[in-house]
């Protein structure tokens, strides 16, 4: 049973994870995270990228890896691998870091070398919708199948695509933005794009629904649980629109509806492009599923190839709050595979 590490980095901070795989059921389908991932312990520190580079931040990782080893009594074990999970944009295969958003400084960074030669181990790297897949797809809602999408749906939204039981990258590790395909002329702006999927299916996105039909109402002198007047409106967030819709709002309710007729939407046609057998659904579609889901599936009866709808089953993500842990020890455990030195493409 090898033991790896996991690094998922974020732009505010770093959680460094130890896990130790475990022998896998012969029966995918029964496969439980915890039967074939064990983790052992984690560190978490501030990533802070305006003022620490990201050599200090590596170091960092190397560094709480060790130390979690020697917690545990695992220092003379050897690793296995060590994995990454960050937001794009990267290059995989070259285990490089490409200037993200959320990490300013970090420019063309050699991640995976930098970590081999610190830990000692092979190190790969994925950005967070793929690494969030491979997750699903070995120890969550995905387990069991072969041809599965995962849909981010938190402050973004983006895919990762498990195609004939392998994670599909693209030509330039961009497959999966789905987020910026545009589902209507109108509507709230994601992706630097108005009515782009993660404009109506994002945290930030239904956080702009919300302030527009605020608006409406609060002009037509109705006021809603999650905006009582004209000061609340810089407010508004996709949780408090969700926690209206929980104490019964109909304002709030309505307007999850309308992200779940475009999630719908988009839905539909993954499912005519790819055929999935499962798309797994994380974060707000775990929380407000319930809001999301009728609207989403009378919109998928609506647009989708009926044959490609009937053999796809739309789920929310199982791991919880825990699928950073296990999406960057999947990583990790990717790269002891040696997968993440496929250069064919």
């Amino acid at each position: 049973m090898g033991v790896y590490v996991g690094v998922d980095i974020g732009g505010t901070k770093t959680a460094v994870v130890l896990g130790r795989a475990g022998p896998r059921p012969e029966a995918p389908g029964a496969l439980r995270a915890d039967d074939g991932l064990q983790i052992i312990d984690r560190a978490v520190f501030p990533t802070d990228p305006r003022t620490r580079g990201w050599r200090e931040v590596l170091t960092d990782v190397v560094a709480a890896a060790g130390d979690l080893r020697a917690r545990h009594g695992l220092s003379g074990e050897r690793l296995e691998g060590a994995g990454v999970s960050c937001g794009g944009p990267l290059d995989s295969h070259a285990g490089r870091v490409l200037s993200p958003p959320n990490l300013p400084g970090w420019d063309d960074v050699p991640v995976t070398s930098e970590l081999e030669s610190g830990l000692g181990c092979p190190a790969a790297l994925q950005n967070d919708a793929n690494a969030c897949a491979l997750a699903e797809w070995r120890f969550g809602a995905g387990r069991g199948s072969r041809n599965m999408i995962f849909l981010t749906f938190g402050t973004g939204m983006g895919a990762g695509l498990i195609i004939d039981g392998r994670l599909y990258e693209g030509t330039s590790d961009l497959a999966g933005e789905v987020g910026h395909v545009r589902l209507a002329e109108d509507g709230p702006e994601g992706y630097g794009k108005e009515g782009s999927f993660e404009g109506f299916c994002s945290g930030g996105g239904i956080a702009r629904l919300a302030r527009a039909e605020a608006e409406k109402h609060l002009a037509a002198g109705r006021r809603m649980l999650f905006c009582r007047d004209r000061a609340q409106l810089p407010t508004i967030t996709a949780q408090s629109v969700a926690e209206a819709a929980e104490a019964g709002d109909e304002a709030a309710q309505e307007i999850l509806a309308v992200s779940g007729r475009f999630l719908g939407r988009g839905v539909a046609m993954l499912i005519d492009v790819l055929n999935p057998q499962r798309i797994v659904i994380g974060s707000i579609y775990v929380r407000s599923g319930r809001f999301l889901q009728p609207a989403m599936e009378k919109e998928i009866a609506r647009e989708a190839l009926a044959p490609a709808a009937r053999v796809c089953t739309v789920v929310p993500a199982e791991l919880g709050e825990k699928i950073g842990d296990y999406a960057c020890l999947s990583v990790a455990m990717r790269a002891q595979q040696g997968e993440h030195n496929d250069n064919s493409r």
